[in-house]
């Protein structure tokens, strides 16, 4: 069973004319994204759904719009201070490294996220080691999508995430989709790299060839590692589709309890050094049917 409230730590949110060209790609690329919503009726949606607190991020596709995006970013946190994100970052942007300081200083700024695939960004691109450091000094965390799946480029995959850990072992990242496709070698990066996470979007929807494919043994294991995500708005299949996937799994009330919320809230707190994130006083909703 899900806890009465629960976190989802990976949420997308953009100014709208963003939105706009996002879904625009997505309906000439790949399947209509089924969520049209602009950031309000998502913040609106998931917390009328049980979800809180709210883990926002977005990625500057090119040089250029990171200082849009982070402008556009504090004031959404401006306006609903129970949401935290993960900022937008271009190494190719002047003075990309002082403003990412910048809006680290802001406490409810959780870290940096990185789309190596869309953005073109090895994630052992010597550019980025200047960030990983400021990252590590300031007890941030790294949000990176590394892994090939759905489709990857010369750009991501495990090869190339491993020789950034090589250089950085202690590197505080969250890997979206449980590192898929290669959810094996991934999952076992965990054994050795204790600030490593995996989150599930995308990986439990049924009857995809993305769906991850290790037993429930593995996700027991690693349940203290695991958080939950769901890309939502920009998703092609129901929403809560893939979180009855991951309860029809049968596994343990920790696993659910962990993954759901206190892992969630556990790196919350450890940005926020040590603040309690009281739940009872936040502005969402249990989930339907656990009221």
């Amino acid at each position: 069973m899900l806890p009465k409230y629960f976190i989802d730590f990976h949420i997308h949110l953009f100014p709208d004319k963003f939105f706009d060209a996002i879904w625009s790609y997505f309906n000439g690329h790949i399947l209509e994204v089924l969520y049209k919503l602009y950031y309000r009726e998502c913040i609106k949606y998931l917390r009328d759904s049980g979800v809180g607190p709210i883990v926002f991020s977005n990625y500057a596709h090119k040089k250029g719009v990171a200082q849009i995006l982070n402008d556009w970013n504090l004031k959404v946190i401006k306006e609903f201070p129970d949401l935290y994100c993960f900022a937008a970052y271009h190494p190719d942007d002047d003075d990309a490294l002082e403003r990412a300081e910048r809006m680290l200083g802001y406490p409810n700024i959780l870290g940096i996220k990185l789309q190596c695939m869309v953005q073109q960004l090895s994630p052992c691109d010597s550019r980025l080691f200047p960030l990983y450091e400021m990252i590590i000094e300031r007890k941030r965390r790294l949000l990176m999508h590394v892994g090939t799946g759905p489709h990857g480029n010369e750009y991501v995959g495990i090869t190339q995430f491993k020789k950034a850990l090589n250089r950085f072992p202690d590197l505080p990242a969250n890997v979206p989709h449980m590192g898929g496709l290669e959810f094996k070698a991934f999952i076992e990066l965990l054994d050795d790299h204790p600030a490593l996470y995996l989150d599930t979007s995308y990986s439990f929807v049924p009857n995809v060839p993305y769906r991850f494919n290790l037993d429930n043994g593995v996700l027991e294991k690693y349940k203290d590692r695991i958080l939950y995500g769901s890309d939502f708005p920009n998703l092609i299949h129901p929403r809560e589709i893939e979180i009855k996937s991951l309860l029809d799994l049968g596994l343990s009330s920790d696993f659910y309890s962990k993954v759901f919320l206190e892992n969630g809230l556990k790196l919350i707190s450890s940005v926020k050094k040590g603040e309690k994130i009281n739940l009872d006083t936040q502005s969402f909703h249990a989930f339907p049917g656990q009221r």
